[in-house]
């Protein structure tokens, strides 16, 4: 798999948007769809579409007036890509690692413990 270029957040989070519909979206349907807390006017989140799209993120095809945005990179190959990198960078590579810094800094419990336990059962059971 060709290496993905990295997004900054704000740019994730208009991704996550996109990626959510199911068809070409376009910048008034970013804006309706932002989290409440987000404030952006919509000539910053058109400079976001426009990097994303310079980025090699999004396409765009101009229909009247409208910009319809659609793309190119695939929701799960990114976040798989950007979940490894993580795990690389912040815990060696480790899983078990990055569960027991979890666990030390109480962001997990013992339900999500056993949740995972589960999990992982289930997917050696699949091989």
């Amino acid at each position: 798999m060709e290496r993905i270029k990295r997004i900054p957040e704000s740019e994730l989070e208009i991704m996550m948007i996109i990626w959510e519909s199911d068809q070409p979206v376009t910048s008034a349907y970013v804006m309706e769809n932002l989290p409440k807390e987000k404030k952006w006017a919509q000539t910053t989140v058109l400079n976001f579409l426009a990097r994303l799209v310079d980025r090699g993120f999004l396409a765009f095809s101009k229909q009247g007036r409208v910009n319809y945005y659609t793309p190119l990179v695939d929701e799960d190959d990114y976040l798989h890509q950007e979940s490894k990198s993580f795990l690389e960078k912040m815990h060696m590579g480790s899983v078990k690692n990055f569960v027991a810094a979890l666990y030390d800094g109480e962001a997990i419990d013992e339900e999500d413990l056993l949740e995972l336990k589960k999990y992982v059962e289930e997917v050696s059971k699949k091989k």
